[in-house]
């Protein structure tokens, strides 16, 4: 038998509710969780196993639910500098208001949005967080390393979408031709991204995936070759589809096909990819990403936001389709927080065809955890709890004044108020506790973000 300073280093939770999210949906009205180093060692109902040795840590969950960590599946951080910014616009006119400014940003301001972007997500309990980063002006610095280097310091698992665009204004597209790169500079630059920061190991904190932006700022060339780069790469793929009724009317007017036939003809539907939104899919679509084992990205907020419309994930869901939760950029969900998203998904839903029936409190919870999780290839490491999987984990304080009288833990998370966070752990390191990020200075983000956002905003009207 191991000595007790050769087990791994213990954390207890106890006497709380517990929804373990896995494929049982085994929920514990009064359980346990036992963290061994950085991942699970055992889930259950009462009290953890005696005789546990080299327990450094014992929390008492009392009036708490304790549940997998959140997964967001699509984010631009970024945008944290244009909060509040073109706020009646649909998507293309929101889009073409926001490109001037997005395209005179620089590594210092992409370093505090994502830092503010990350504090945000993590103090609302998100473990692992992803970025979709597709504008890099040229000669601002490395925009792909200062996004990772705020994730790390962090603390949350992270995946670096590296985006791109190249088609634009004289080509057809939406962005100004200044702020997009060449063909051949995108792929190559994706590439280097890839090389650099992505870590396929079990429990990696930083992974990359290619992720040419939009139908309607991409060429069809760059989708075809970073699909057969990702491919070659061993990477996952991410890009927006089917987000209003304005992308399906380019998509026929421009390739003769809607979003869903044309990623098809391009290599981009498969069981390593995930698409952003996917607002507008009819029957045909559905069954093509069912087919297909194709993820998508449920923005709720952000579509009601731009007016995008409703997305059929309770469709989608009786398809088989992998489905997450994504907070999407903070110019179009200034809230920047996902686990208001497991609320809105439930609502906006239930003003769909499928009406009360839609969804319930337990599959929302299930978008924001195991949903995402299969959504980023991650299934097997996080998205429930389980033991042997990642302690990626949230305690949520449920006996305040918000959430007292409501005797379901589940249903008090997903429909009551933002639950307050006792503990956060991203495998088995506490990142939050009592609603405080432990790991960065919040007020010292919110004053750079601040500091950032009006120096973009002076160059953006030609100050200097």
């Amino acid at each position: 038998m191991a000595s007790a300073a050769q087990q791994p280093a213990r954390t207890v939770i106890e006497n709380c509710a517990v929804a373990t999210v896995d494929a049982r949906d085994t929920e514990y009205a009064s359980g346990h969780v036992v963290v061994a180093g950085q991942v699970i060692e055992s889930v259950g109902e009462g009290k953890a196993p005696e005789g546990l040795e080299n327990v450094v840590r014992r929390v008492d969950g009392t009036g708490h639910l304790v549940t997998p960590g959140l997964v967001n599946t699509h984010h631009h951080f970024y945008q944290w500098l244009t909060r509040g910014l073109a706020t009646d616009h649909n998507l293309f006119d929101w889009l073409v208001a926001l490109y001037p400014t997005w395209a005179r940003i620089d590594e210092p301001m992409v370093h505090a949005a994502a830092q503010g972007s990350l504090a945000m997500m993590a103090r609302g309990g998100v473990t692992t967080a992803m970025d979709h980063h597709y504008v890099f002006p040229r000669g601002t610095g490395d925009l792909s390393g200062a996004v990772v280097r705020a994730a790390r310091e962090t603390g949350v698992r992270f995946t670096l979408a590296r985006g791109s665009m190249d088609r634009g204004e004289s080509d057809g597209g939406l962005p100004p031709d200044f702020a997009v790169e060449s063909l051949e500079g995108a792929l190559t630059a994706t590439e280097e991204t890839v090389a650099a920061h992505h870590d396929a190991s079990f429990g990696s904190m930083t992974q990359v995936a290619v992720a040419p932006c939009s139908p309607f700022s991409v060429s069809t060339d760059l989708m075809r070759h970073g699909a057969e780069l990702a491919r070659r790469l061993g990477v996952r793929l991410h890009t927006h589809g089917s987000e209003t009724v304005e992308e399906e009317k380019f998509c026929h007017e421009l390739f003769g096909m809607g979003p869903t036939d044309y990623f098809e003809s391009t290599g981009w539907l498969g069981e390593d990819v995930w698409m952003a939104h996917c607002v507008h899919m009819n029957d045909a679509d559905i069954a093509a990403f069912a087919r297909t084992g194709t993820g998508v990205a449920h923005c709720p907020s952000s579509n009601a936001r731009l007016a995008a419309g409703i997305a059929r994930v309770p469709d989608m869901l009786a398809a088989g389709i992998p489905v997450g939760l994504g907070v999407d950029g903070t110019a179009s969900n200034e809230s920047g927080e996902l686990h208001t998203e497991l609320r809105n998904a439930l609502l906006v839903n239930r003003l769909g065809p499928h009406r009360e029936a839609a969804l319930t409190a337990r599959q929302a919870l299930r978008l924001g955890t195991h949903g995402g999780a299969r959504v980023l290839g991650r299934e097997a490491e996080i998205g429930s709890l389980e033991p042997g999987k990642l302690a990626d984990l949230v305690l949520w304080r449920m006996d305040t004044l918000a959430h007292a009288s409501i005797a379901d833990p589940v249903a008090a998370l997903v429909l009551g108020a933002a639950a307050p966070v006792t503990l956060s752990l991203v495998g088995g390191v506490a990142v939050v506790e009592d609603g405080r990020l432990l790991t960065v200075d919040e007020d010292a983000v919110a004053r750079s973000t601040r500091a950032e956002a009006r120096r973009l905003a002076r160059l953006a009207a030609g100050e200097s």
